[in-house]
């Protein structure tokens, strides 16, 4: 559904949209245990019965159920996320988006909230790769545990969470969880209450977030989108409006940082569509009309038929007392911090190296022309990628047409790897990626002025 409204809305024309290479078993084990990647290869709604036991240890059954198809998507969703951080490590692109992405509950040994894969934390190990440091934060309704655990010790990576907290799943998140050991005060948490709005929300969003930037100083930043933190959401029991959440990411967008934005949460499914085509606006640069544009799923948004949906009613139980309690709590932590901590020289690890697709997935849903991507089979990841940017700087990026779409069920999955050409008003978005006459592993750096991101 999201994908639909990117295309009808003409977003994808500004980006490079690119079909994730499913992630293989030994990327899923540079953070999970290789008995439970086994165990998720394997398991099947047929074989279920017989491994009551394996279930039960892995926490796979009822909020993580098994399905059809279970590994398949979390090689795909996991290899969108970390191909994403690939594209940024080489500056092929500014902004990476995987809506797939985001599931960050998931633990090193077992599932947790429909999270089986944390792809997050894959993401953010590659990225590491590069930058010493890699700024985490999750607007999700429900706390990101599973990535605050994976990094709870070290302070290269700083997470922050903001979250429902009190009777709420998955029930951690404390203000006083603050890290440990080199990793003290690198985790910030931000408990809120029911109803909060988009004044109340930007009232600790922006000056913690900002004080976080100016102390941390980020080389690349992941932020999970959660819509699940929607007014209206079946789950969810915030009140902001698409516009208030979206506007977290126009903050983060304007500190000129690499981003990966990734999707996670949400259960009012017309909802989250709309709030992630939305911020793919945001990301672009680009104002997008309320009135939606006629798409295959657009008697779901009856019946206005419009982007946006007013926040209700519901009481803001976050009183300003309590607001300029957390602010002025978590300020103070981060007053504690040693300024952008250095990191000991060490060997950079490889990229990570993904094979090509299978032909019979390579079909009619390329959304460029990379025809040599397919010729030298077993190559890695990243020389896909720079083929695809040498294409994009000799043939200036295909424009995608309707029909060249590939079906709903693939382009559910799909992940969008923004290298932005530019906007209808002339500003240019992101870089333009050009690479060297004779030097196809040094892109050209070129940043023009006027880019905010």
């Amino acid at each position: 559904m999201t994908h639909a409204l990117l295309a009808h809305y003409g977003l994808l024309q500004n980006m490079h949209v690119v079909k994730p290479v499913p992630a293989r078993d030994k990327d899923l084990c540079r953070f999970h245990a290789d008995d439970y990647v086994s165990f998720l290869r394997g398991i099947t709604p047929e074989t279920q019965q017989d491994q009551l036991r394996q279930l039960k240890r892995f926490n796979v059954g009822e909020d993580c159920p098994v399905f059809d198809g279970l590994y398949s998507f979390c090689q795909t969703y996991a290899g969108g996320s970390v191909g994403g951080a690939v594209k940024l490590n080489h500056e092929y692109c500014d902004i990476a988006i995987n809506w797939a992405g985001g599931l960050h509950h998931a633990k090193k040994c077992e599932a947790s909230g429909f999270c089986y894969v944390n792809d997050i934390v894959l993401s953010i190990l590659e990225l590491l790769k590069v930058h010493q440091r890699v700024l985490y934060v999750d607007i999700d309704i429900h706390h990101g545990d599973g990535v605050e655990e994976a990094f709870y010790t070290t302070d290269r990576v700083m997470t922050v969470s903001f979250h429902k907290f009190g009777d709420y799943f998955p029930g951690t998140g404390d203000i006083r969880d603050i890290g440990y050991s080199k990793g003290k005060h690198y985790s910030l948490n931000v408990p809120l209450d029911d109803g909060i709005d988009d004044e109340s929300y930007q009232s600790l969003f922006k000056p913690i977030i900002g004080k976080v930037m100016e102390v941390f100083q980020p080389g690349a930043v992941v932020l999970q989108c959660g819509a699940d933190s929607l007014s209206g959401d079946r789950l969810g029991c915030f009140n902001l409006s698409i516009k208030g959440h979206a506007e977290c990411v126009r903050y983060m967008r304007s500190f000129n940082v690499p981003l990966l934005l990734l999707g996670g949460g949400g259960y009012t499914i017309r909802n989250v569509a709309r709030c992630w085509c939305y911020e793919t606006g945001v990301a672009l640069g680009v104002e997008l009309e309320d009135k939606m544009p006629q798409h295959e799923y657009y008697e779901y948004f009856g019946p206005d038929y419009t982007l946006h949906v007013a926040p209700s009613n519901m009481e803001n139980k976050n009183s300003r007392q309590l607001l300029d309690e957390i602010r002025s709590k978590l300020l103070d932590n981060l007053s504690k911090l040693q300024h952008a901590p250095s990191v000991q020289f060490q060997e950079r690890p490889p990229d990570t190296e993904f094979p090509e697709a299978d032909e019979d997935q390579e079909d009619d849903d390329r959304r460029s022309d990379d025809s040599d991507v397919d010729e030298n089979e077993g190559k890695s990841f990243v020389g896909r990628v720079k083929r695809e940017v040498h294409d994009t700087e000799s043939k200036d990026m295909d424009i995608i047409k309707e029909g060249e779409h590939a079906s709903a069920k693939e382009m559910d999955a799909s992940f969008a790897e923004i290298s932005i050409k530019g906007s209808n008003s002339g500003s240019v978005l992101a870089s333009d990626v050009k690479v060297e006459q004779g030097n196809s592993n040094k892109p050209d750096q070129h940043q023009p002025s006027d880019m905010n991101l």
